[in-house]
């Protein structure tokens, strides 16, 4: 909380506030938990800020990290619980990305670990199995789960594996599938919404899905990141433990709960890297397969210290409170921007920019924009019209919103994602309009391809420049768009 506001919002942090303005049964991209996290934590948008928009994420990571001490109570015992809070909080994904940013993993973790709580209840109290509560609960942590990111079905793929393989004499207990309809029930708003829409939420994805050959490189780059996003010191931790648990030096009380522990883990992580063999994907995809794996480090802990905070642990806290003050630093502080130096895409991938900035730009914007319709060089009312959902997000968030300014998406809907849905209910383009187009340095486009067939006249930009420590690190292009001689298409067809 106390951090939350030295860093502005990230691309998709600003693109998942769009959700809380749309609300909808789905988007695009994901279902639609976050956008409604987002509604509650800003007090249904009247509190907007950096900090209100985390908090739904920091509150989350909160909860999630007592139900991480309650199974590991439950599995050892609380000093097994107190250890595996500890690896959850020192994680880069849990406790950082998951539990800082706005993100749709941040509800999940806890329904993702409440899930869990609840397996392994009925594992360990085996003559409560018939307890239909116990089912309705499970299917139901499932779907909330899967309402944040659909993966959360990987839940049930990996218990059906676990049942399949050590518990075959479930499959005839009906309760077990009233969770399943509870979790299917819990899907019905996503069905519904692609149904409307000619599922178009999977056909996008499946584009993506390209099988290309083997991609040594992609494979390589998903292990590094799963290092880096897990916490490189814990990731050892991680490998040293399972060495630990398969050479029979650690073990739970019941056999079973270690069988039940990989069977969480270990076939997500695998259909991951399978898939990284053969597409790009992102690290935090595969975050939650890691989780399992807490409780088994944990158990390696507890038998080689009595610490209450081991010195492995310490240097992971470390190494992420390090980085979190060096990031701070960075994005408030340096000089310079730390991606290229070519003017012509001046900045580009340097992450710093993704995190500063906009606030101010959107002031300086304004004051043009009143400048403009009080010398009448551009009419009252001119929208920003974008063709990408970033710098789209930024835009809408640090722009528009704060100065009721229209934003209006022209483009592709593979481009422009949610803003094609942001259309429907927004003023649209009129011949003879003006508008403005915003290019940063960073995300260089020609708006004379993009935007020339529609307007008249597109005139030379604006130059905005962004300064920190005295230099300017990323320059704001804004462009006038002058008299709408064609009416861009409508983007969405149902």
């Amino acid at each position: 909380m106390v951090v939350a506001p030295f860093f502005e919002l990230g691309n998709d942090e600003v693109y998942y506030w769009t959700y809380a303005l749309q609300p909808d049964w789905n988007h695009f991209d994901h279902p639609p938990i976050i956008g409604l996290l987002i509604r509650l934590t800003t007090f249904n948008l009247q509190w907007a800020n950096e900090l209100s928009l985390r908090l739904g994420s920091i509150f989350s990571a909160a909860l999630a990290t007592w139900f991480i001490f309650k199974l590991g109570k439950l599995l050892d015992g609380e000093r097994l619980g107190w250890l595996a809070a500890l690896i959850y909080s020192a994680s880069v994904y849990t406790g950082f990305l998951a539990g800082f940013f706005i993100l749709p993993d941040s509800p999940q973790m806890p329904f993702w670990i409440g899930a869990l709580y609840i397996m392994a209840h009925l594992l360990i109290y085996r003559n409560e199995n018939n307890q239909l509560i116990n089912w309705i609960l499970l299917g139901l942590m499932i779907g909330l789960a899967a309402l944040c990111k659909v993966h959360g079905l990987f839940l049930w793929f990996g218990f059906g594996l676990f049942i399949l393989f050590k518990r075959i004499a479930w499959l005839l207990n009906w309760r077990l599938y009233i969770g399943v309809l509870i979790t299917l029930l819990c899907l019905l708003p996503i069905v519904f919404w692609n149904i409307q829409y000619d599922f178009i939420t999977y056909k996008f994805h499946s584009e993506r899905v390209t099988h290309t050959g083997l991609l040594w490189k992609s494979f390589a780059q998903e292990l590094g990141g799963e290092m880096a996003y897990q916490n490189p010191i814990l990731f050892m931790l991680f490998i040293l433990s399972i060495i630990a648990l398969f050479s029979k030096r650690i073990k739970f009380k019941q056999k079973r709960i270690t069988i039940w522990l990989c069977f969480m883990s270990i076939p997500m992580l695998m259909v991951f890297w399978a898939v990284s063999l053969f597409n790009p994907t992102l690290p935090h995809w595969s975050g939650p397969a890691f989780i399992p794996l807490f409780f088994i480090a944990a158990l390696y802990l507890q038998n080689k210290t009595f610490a209450v905070f081991p010195n492995l642990l310490k240097a992971a806290f470390f190494l992420v409170g390090f980085v979190l003050v060096i990031g701070v630093g960075l994005v408030q502080l340096a000089p310079r921007n730390f991606g290229s130096q070519d003017l012509a895409n001046y900045g580009e991938y340097c992450p710093t920019l993704d995190l500063s900035g906009w606030k101010k730009f959107g002031i300086a914007f304004n004051q043009l924009v009143e400048n403009d319709i009080a010398t009448n060089k551009m009419k009252k009312g001119a929208p920003i019209i974008v063709d990408k959902w970033f710098p789209a997000g930024h835009i809408e968030f640090y722009v528009t919103k704060p100065f009721g300014i229209s934003l209006i998406g022209v483009g592709t809907l593979p481009n422009l994602h949610k803003f094609a849905w942001l259309n429907e209910e927004r003023k649209q383009i009129q011949l003879g309009d003006d508008a403005y187009c915003i290019v940063p340095s960073n995300l260089p486009t020609d708006p004379n391809l993009i935007y020339g067939k529609y307007y008249s006249e597109i005139e030379k930009p604006i130059v905005i420049n962004q300064v920190r420590s005295g230099a300017n690190i990323r320059y704001f292009n804004v462009y006038r768009l002058k008299s709408c001689k064609l009416i861009p298409p409508s983007i969405l067809t149902r």
